[in-house]
């Protein structure tokens, strides 16, 4: 008998939770279907003033990343310096005075 008991307990707490589970996600549906019929409105209510958003204007998002250069358009190295000594154009350290 009290393994029988306890069984049942155990089955009605898993439906509790279960039947509490379903009942949150259809809140948070809910919840999100508002927002966006608000969003919705408030959009048609800025459009009837004449507001074009900054989607529209065509600006773009400003970011920290840098632009990665596509394969066809990587770098191209440098030619060699017109003097012909072969050498890179780059700054030489100046040497120590004795």
């Amino acid at each position: 008998m009290p393994d029988e008991k306890t069984t049942e307990d155990v089955e009605k707490v898993l439906s509790d939770i279960k039947s509490v589970e379903d009942r949150k996600q259809a809140l948070i549906a809910d919840l999100l279907r508002q927002r966006e019929a608000a969003m919705q409105e408030f959009d048609a209510k800025l459009a009837k003033l004449g507001y074009k958003g900054k989607a529209a204007e065509g600006a773009t998002k400003r970011t920290h990343h840098k632009k990665v250069a596509a394969a066809g358009n990587a770098p191209k190295k440098t030619a060699p310096p017109a003097d012909g000594s072969g050498k890179p154009n780059t700054p030489t350290v100046p040497r120590r005075r004795r």
